[in-house]
């Protein structure tokens, strides 16, 4: 089952095709018109310059050509506007009959992707010794949203965390507890003191960041007693992570990090230097990227420093033969800071150019985003200038969850642990639905007002609406799925019938572009269409039994669909408010 512009896009197709028109331009979409035309599709003008005709005289024609066809009968009216715009209005049987079976659908329409395929998603990059902070909280989140959406899709989704858990930083903490003489447990609260110092006083004496350098060294070269330190902090660190991620409702599949992809490097940078791919440069190995056709210059990428280090993309370029060899992705998608896009534009154009990921076999993107920013307009920070722990952040949207939902009067018959997970998921989908609605390139203000309000376009605001219907349907004595021989549409529920056809598209869309912005829009959109539905209806109280049902069938698929598009957002709709 496909949405109803998916099938008029199919329609449309046939016509263009049968008129000897680009098919490619019959795309009709959802008119952005409040009243009147449901669909539109502004083919005409985009193929008026190849036939050399008038766009009008373009649209007439497949307009006649359809109202001949077999089709006709779905049309309540097809007609031309502007320069050659074809609007489109369906008849209430037709839409009937598609809502009818929606009800029936277990995937709301959604095709499925073949079985077999896998994807990995390398998000939250945490570093190991390093308390997690705001930096993590749109890789995260980003990341999470589009592996939920992956599996939705019918893919083996893969989210691997991607730790930073190799090279210098790990030295420098090794040194700093040889420094120390130190024999005892470790505790993050403790590599949090240790790592700051050490880097600090490695930046300010040679001799210090020998030492740190040498011990980089014999852990790589698989030093026992580095290693066993190694182990120790990397597993306490893990734990501080998993408290926050589980916090956020984010999960990850693979707890792996450039340690894994280690023992892949040697290998691939003798392969490459075979293939005359890596060359020498001043003492340093490097793989020249740049074609001819570059409109500004792209820098080779660095394998090894004239010291023999490795770098970033030699450990990231590795791990693309490690996931290849663990999962045979037909995808590797890399949820990083849009300021890293010329490092993964080196790093994939070498993964081509040796065949480590084949262009017709592995697709690798990098969906970049934006920052968070605060009211200033600059990375948000907390009040005295330091960078905000991600812990500190949480707490903080839980207080303000717990505070709103006290100036709503909502929860007050619970008792405390059930008002305190309720305030616990409205904090979250607060932090969530801020970040995911914005497209993930673009910079976003951090507003925690403005965010965990109960109005507007929030988190919370969708999750009371769901719990809303949710209540509504309790009331009506609906638990079961509605199924209804006789759909009734009227006009002041049409919109809503409408909007309900649509998820296929906006799923579609979301998932080509990696953009969950696509499904919080969809889901405002919505509620909104719900509310007023719900203001200008009779539901419960409505007499005519066909009608009622009808109804309490668009309340109960509006919260299906919205109670999986949260869940795709990682939200999760409480039992009551």
């Amino acid at each position: 089952m496909s949405s109803l512009s998916q099938k008029l896009t199919f329609i449309m197709e046939d016509a263009f095709s049968a008129l000897d028109l680009p098919a490619e331009n019959a795309r009709v979409s959802v008119s952005a018109q409040a009243q009147g035309t449901q669909f539109q599709c502004n083919g005409a003008m985009a193929s008026a310059k190849a036939a050399r005709k008038n766009p009008r005289e373009i649209a007439q024609n497949v307009v006649d050509h359809l109202k001949d066809s077999k089709s006709s009968d779905i049309f309540e009216d097809i007609s031309i506007g502007g320069p050659g715009f074809i609007n489109i209005t369906l008849k209430d049987a037709y839409i009937a009959d598609n809502v009818k079976e929606l009800l029936t659908s277990e995937r709301f329409g959604i095709a499925s992707a073949p079985q077999g395929q896998s994807i990995v998603l390398d998000y939250g990059g945490p570093n190991i010794a390093k308390a997690m902070h705001v930096g993590h909280l749109r890789s995260s989140i980003i990341g999470d949203a589009l592996r939920r959406m992956c599996l939705y899709a019918g893919y083996n989704a893969i989210g691997d965390v991607h730790m930073g858990d190799w090279g210098t930083p790990m030295g420098m903490i090794l040194s700093e507890l040889d420094l120390m003489k130190f024999d005892g447990e470790i505790t993050m609260e403790m590599l949090a003191e240790i790592y700051p110092k050490a880097s600090t006083a490695c930046k300010e004496d040679k001799e210090r960041m020998a030492l740190a350098r040498d011990a980089t060294k014999k852990l790589q070269e698989g030093d026992g007693e580095y290693t066993k330190k190694w182990r120790e902090f990397i597993d306490v660190s893990i734990t501080g992570m998993k408290k926050n991620f589980d916090a956020m409702g984010v999960h990850f599949d693979e707890w792996k990090g450039e340690s894994d992809a280690h023992p892949f490097i040697e290998g691939m940078i003798n392969d490459l230097r075979d293939k005359g791919l890596a060359i020498e440069s001043e003492g340093a190995v490097i793989v020249p990227v740049a074609q001819d056709g570059d409109k500004k210059e792209l820098p080779p990428l660095m394998l090894l420093k004239s010291d023999g280090a490795v770098l970033y993309g030699t450990t990231d370029l590795a791990t693309i033969m490690e996931r290849k060899k663990s999962h045979n992705p037909i995808k590797i998608i890399y949820i990083v800071d849009q300021r890293q896009s010329l490092h993964f534009e080196q790093v994939f154009r070498a993964a081509k150019l040796s065949g480590i990921a084949p262009e017709n076999e592995i697709e690798l993107v990098h969906a970049g985003f934006g920052t968070m920013n605060g009211a200033d307009g600059k990375p948000f920070k907390t009040r005295d200038g330091g960078v905000m722990r991600l812990e500190e952040l949480i707490s903080m949207a839980e207080k303000k969850a717990q505070t709103r939902l006290d100036e709503a009067e909502l929860a007050k018959d619970m008792d405390e642990a059930e008002r305190a997970g309720i305030a616990h998921k409205v904090g979250i989908a607060a932090l969530k639905f801020a970040d995911l609605q914005n497209n993930r390139i673009a910079d976003y203000i951090f507003d925690i007002d403005r965010m965990t309000s109960f109005e507007g376009k929030t988190g919370p605001y969708l999750l009371y609406q769901s719990v809303r219907i949710k209540s509504l349907l309790r009331k009506a004595g609906v638990s079961d799925g509605i199924a209804c021989d006789e759909f009734k549409v009227t006009d002041d529920d049409r919109a809503l019938t409408l909007l309900l056809s649509e998820l296929p598209s906006h799923f579609d869309a979301a998932m080509k572009n990696y953009t969950p912005h696509i499904l919080c829009d969809y889901a405002f959109k919505l509620a909104q269409e719900f509310s007023s539905f719900y203001g200008n209806c009779h539901i419960i109280s409505e007499r005519d039994e066909v009608l009622k049902l009808s109804r309490l069938a668009l309340c109960q698929q509006t919260y299906k669909q919205l109670s999986l598009i949260l869940s795709l957002l990682g939200m999760e709709i409480p039992e009551r408010m």
